[in-house]
Parts: C-alpha cells; structure tokens; sequence
C-alpha cells in the first residue's frame, strides 16, 4: 500500500524541480508597476501615427518606456539597457527601429522584438510591456 504513495510523491517532486527559464543574469531592472494611458490624438504622440516609428516617454519604468507603432500593433518596452544596472544618466536612444544605449557600451536593441542586435555578448532582451489599443488610447501596463 506504501509503494503507490511513495511512486506518486517521487513523481510529484520530479514535475515540480524543473528548471526555471529566466536568465539569472537578467535581474538589473526592477519590476516597477506601470500602468499608463496615452492619448495617440496628443501632438507629442503624433509620431505614433506612421508605421515603424517610435516616441520616448520618461518618468515611467525603470528609465522611461520607448512606445513603437510595429505597422499592425503598438509595442512597448523599458528606456533602460537590461544588461548594466539603470542609471540616470544611461538611457535607450531611438534610431528608427533600433535603440542604443547612450553609456557608450554600444548595447544595440531591436524596438520589434527586443533582442540584442550586433553583438553576441549581450544576454538580456528588452523589458516589454502589455500595451492594449482602445479607440485613439494605449493603455500601457505590466499586469
């Protein structure tokens, strides 16, 4: 009667030891709350309207959030290089569909897909937020 209670607890412990799948290496940013509305009908959203173009908007994350219109939905992510910790002084630049870090490192994003570009070195892609469209709205969240 033991021997079924003991084969169900050993697989029990087997299905739940399995590895993670975040980087370890990753923990730079901190998980700030976000939650943001942005009005696409503002003039310092009007960029927002052509495809493959992208805005800055500070004050929000870790380091500001860099919005991009991706032609058939809006993406968001964190202004701050994920692999050195933020600082105030380094933020992502925009260079069309590409962000770069201004530290002087050279760390080079893509604002589509958030991974590392022109190196091999770099572990960590960009932070992404949930960005959902109402009507003119982006609402902008982690949650």
């Amino acid at each position: 009667m033991k021997r079924p209670l003991y084969l169900f607890l050993a697989m029990n412990l087997l299905a739940c030891s399995g590895s993670r799948n975040e980087n370890e290496n990753c923990k730079f940013l901190l998980d700030l709350n976000v939650n943001l509305s942005i009005n696409l009908s503002l003039p310092q959203y009007s960029q927002l309207q052509f495809d493959t173009e992208s805005v800055y908007i500070p004050n929000v994350g870790n380091n500001g959030i860099i919005v991009t219109n991706a032609i058939t939905n809006f993406l968001a992510w964190d202004a701050s290089d994920p692999n050195h910790s933020p600082s105030n002084s380094c933020r992502l630049e925009i260079s069309g569909l590409e962000a770069t870090c201004s530290c002087g490192d050279g760390n080079t994003y893509s604002l589509i897909n958030g991974q590392p570009l022109k190196s091999s070195t770099l572990v960590c892609g960009l932070k992404n937020y949930r960005v959902e469209q109402s009507g003119n709205t982006l609402i902008i969240s982690n949650y």
